[in-house]
């Protein structure tokens, strides 16, 4: 039941190119910076990644897009990310835009074994029709686009059938949690950890706060550690290191 490691070396020690990624963190909240920091180091390339963004500036994921080893992003938001937005639209880079909490539906089901769900989000739509760019060709040109989706009527309702979505690996952050994997997440960063570590076959987790197990009142657990595989420990300086956070001082 001792799932700690030793390095974020150590966590990634079997991810290699190609594989694919779900990565938790909402905005530049609760974002497994240390992990993502340690792949950039391994130097893995070709990366199918599922989180909601994909970081922005030096932060997050936009660390391995800006070194050129994503290759397709399934997520909601582009946002601010120039670097993202470029590269999509040069036909660098694969994307499957999916509303917010379709994206979200589809991490859970898969991590809870589901294979697919309808939901009215997108019916009459290109998310439903088909036709969304997916890959540009650099000339202004769709490369490549999605495909139409089922559409079924239930009780007199249009539903369009989504897929869950299982990656072969997962990486989150937490604020708590004890060495047989159980977490307590903060905020915001809640949105889509425990959503992403549920889909992910092999999960590592980093932990501002490790405590022993049982610390954790059950009913406080935000995950339990049977979707966790590996827990690593932060030091204070990388527990405290968030990016999202900007201190001010009044005169």
């Amino acid at each position: 039941m001792n799932k700690l490691v030793t390095s974020a070396a150590e966590a990634l020690a079997d991810v290699c190119d190609g594989v694919s990624l779900a990565v938790g963190g909402f905005g530049l909240s609760g974002v497994p910076n240390v992990l993502i920091n340690a792949l950039h180091e391994r130097g893995v390339s070709g990366l199918k990644v599922v989180s909601n963004n994909c970081g922005a500036m030096d932060s997050g994921l936009a660390v391995l897009l800006a070194a050129g080893r994503i290759g397709r992003v399934t997520g909601s938001y582009i946002g601010a990310n120039k670097e993202f937005a470029r590269q999509y639209l040069a036909g660098e880079l694969e994307v499957e835009l999916i509303p917010q909490g379709t994206l979200a539906e589809r991490l859970r089901a898969g991590g809870a074994g589901i294979p697919a769900f309808y939901t009215p989000a997108g019916v009459g739509t290109q998310a439903a029709e088909g036709g969304l760019p997916w890959r540009y060709d650099g000339e202004g040109g769709v490369d490549l686009a999605s495909p139409p989706k089922e559409v079924r009527e239930f009780d007199g309702v249009e539903y369009v059938l989504e897929r869950g979505i299982r990656t072969d690996f997962a990486l989150v952050r937490a604020a708590k949690g004890d060495r047989h994997g159980n977490l307590v997440f903060n905020k915001s960063s809640r949105n889509f950890n425990p959503l992403a570590a549920m889909a992910g076959r092999v999960t590592i987790a980093e932990v501002e706060e490790l405590v022993e197990p049982g610390a954790i009142d059950p009913d406080a657990v935000h995950l339990p550690g049977i979707f966790v595989q590996r827990v690593l420990a932060l030091t204070p300086q990388q527990a405290a290191d968030k990016k999202i956070e900007q201190r001010t001082v009044s005169t």
